[in-house]
């Protein structure tokens, strides 16, 4: 049961930041050469002619005075880049980006050419262009948040693109260079927590999902997910808090009381577990994983039927669900049917070989049976699964560090 939302992004943010870009280009253009109108010759436009024009929206006067300007001052890299700016109005796209490096070519410094290629080359799709121009532009001027916002939008992308892929290190890298750009955005810091989270990096999950709530107290989903990334470090007190915050924001969520209930448990407060697990069934009665935990409570507290039943609710709708059917192979172990808890434990490893308990539990009702080799053999398979359960979560490692940044920016890059 899960309350997890995809990684994700909305190019619609991207296109608006666009639309913007291009008149704080022209503002910015206009204001750098005002300076400059009175230097050309008698019946030649001016630069500050043209640019107003073009924030006027007379699209036509601008291009036709850049266009004089041009035939005056070819080299003029101001009116190359306003000019640049009215191709794309005019949806010359290709046109605007010959004009774009023409003016980087004159002037490798000038940012805002840098910018409008970069942000073009954006709109046309060309990730791979765009990003080391916009972070030209970026080093030129790193104040310009249009840029900022349209390269983390694009590396966002590019992780979910790696995240449907699976390929969960490439979307951590990208991730961390949009984090590393600005640490502000909600969006960022939620998806890189997601990502962390799915590769069991749990205390950067932690810190991504802590850095939302400050920007976003409320956020349900990276409440949730917190609670999830400190259940998985034992922090169940966290987890407590966490969730029960989260089902405070949306009561009627199934998910939010079972893995509220999950962490009552935990904390072996049984009776506010059993609770929850409850409130979850009434909301979701078709599900089956808060069936499962009470079935455990029930065989914990030494009541074999009760956990029966609840088992058999899990098994009546998920026939290889491995942890149900150890666990029902525990009540037939308790009830001395060794042999019907043999049959079940295979088949619970059958679905999940990876299940220590369910190889211990065989372990021990072969030896009940007089099966010792199967028996040794099952519990030092139960062994081996515990260490590795250790040493995994012995390896926990936070993976950023403020010298490492710069390396996951280049990886990210590649």
């Amino acid at each position: 049961m899960s309350s997890r939302r995809p990684v994700s992004l909305t190019l619609r943010g991207i296109r608006i930041v666009l639309s913007l870009a291009w008149l704080t280009l022209s503002v910015f253009s206009a204001a750098v050469v005002s300076a400059q109108g009175s230097s050309a010759p008698p019946g030649v436009p001016t630069l500050r002619d043209a640019a107003a024009a073009l924030a006027a929206g007379d699209i036509q006067r601008a291009d036709n005075e850049l266009q004089a300007i041009l035939q005056v001052v070819p080299a003029d890299v101001h009116a190359l880049n306003l000019l640049a700016i009215v191709r794309v109005q005019q949806k010359r796209e290709y046109d605007a980006e010959a004009l774009f490096k023409q003016a980087i070519a004159l002037q490798p410094d000038f940012a805002g050419a840098q910018a409008g290629l970069g942000l073009l080359y954006s709109q046309m799709g060309k990730a791979d262009l765009a990003i080391p121009t916009l972070q030209t532009a970026l080093k030129l001027d790193p104040g310009r948040k249009d840029v900022q916002a349209v390269l983390i939008g694009i590396w966002r992308r590019q992780a979910y693109d790696a995240v449907e892929h699976n390929e969960l290190e490439k979307a951590l890298a990208l991730l961390i260079a949009a984090r590393k750009l600005n640490a502000a955005d909600a969006g960022v810091q939620y998806e890189f927590g997601m990502v962390a989270l799915r590769m069991s990096l749990f205390p950067d999950a932690i810190d991504a999902f802590d850095h939302v709530l400050k920007l976003q107290p409320d956020d349900p989903a990276a409440r949730y997910a917190l609670g999830r990334a400190q259940m998985s470090v034992s922090r169940f007190d966290d987890a407590q808090q966490s969730f029960s915050r989260y089902v405070q924001l949306r009561p009627s969520d199934a998910s939010g009381h079972y893995a509220l209930g999950f962490t009552l448990q935990a904390l072996q407060k049984i009776p506010e577990a059993r609770a929850e697990y409850e409130r979850s069934i009434a909301l979701q009665p078709l599900q089956t994983e808060s069936y499962f935990q009470l079935g455990l409570i029930a065989l914990d507290g030494g009541d074999p039927d009760a956990a029966a039943k609840q088992f058999e609710h899990v098994l009546g709708r998920a026939p290889h669900h491995a942890a149900a059917l150890t666990g029902m192979g525990r009540v037939r172990f308790q009830q001395k049917d060794y042999a019907g808890a043999v049959a079940l434990f295979e088949k619970a490893i059958a679905s999940n070989s990876g299940l220590r308990e369910a190889h211990y539990y065989l372990g021990l009702a072969d030896s009940r049976l007089g099966r010792n080799e199967e028996s040794e053999k099952e519990l030092q398979i139960a062994t081996r699964l515990e260490h590795e359960e250790v040493e995994k979560h012995q390896t926990l490692l936070k993976i950023i560090d403020p010298d490492q940044a710069p390396a996951a920016e280049t990886k990210a890059r590649q």
